[in-house]
């Protein structure tokens, strides 16, 4: 797999959020690393791959979380032809019974 945005700044970042050891420490490290619309953005992301890999349609999609079709259309994308990061995430959270909210 090929990154064209893997640099050392990159890999610094990866390996801050790889020595997060819970969601208080995950909530205190985003807080200060992203706005709030950045956070919200990116888990609505990972939402639109949820409901898309449960076959819900578009407009499903567009009423519950309220992005727009270019985003679900970028996320369907990914989901088809991307580097499989939201199939891990999404497999490892439906499998592990210690996460809440799926």
């Amino acid at each position: 797999m090929k990154q064209k945005f893997k640099d050392s700044d990159t890999q610094f970042l990866y390996q801050a959020i790889l020595c997060l050891e819970d969601e208080s420490e995950c909530d205190r490290f985003f807080e200060d690393l992203c706005t709030i619309s950045e956070i919200k953005s990116l888990a609505q992301r990972l939402q639109v791959a949820r409901m898309l890999r449960h076959k819900k349609t578009y407009t499903e999609i567009c009423d519950t979380t309220g992005v727009s079709t270019a985003t679900i259309s970028r996320v369907n994308r990914c989901l088809e032809y991307g580097a499989d990061g939201y199939k891990l995430v999404l497999d490892r959270i439906e499998t592990d019974p210690d996460v809440k909210g799926t």
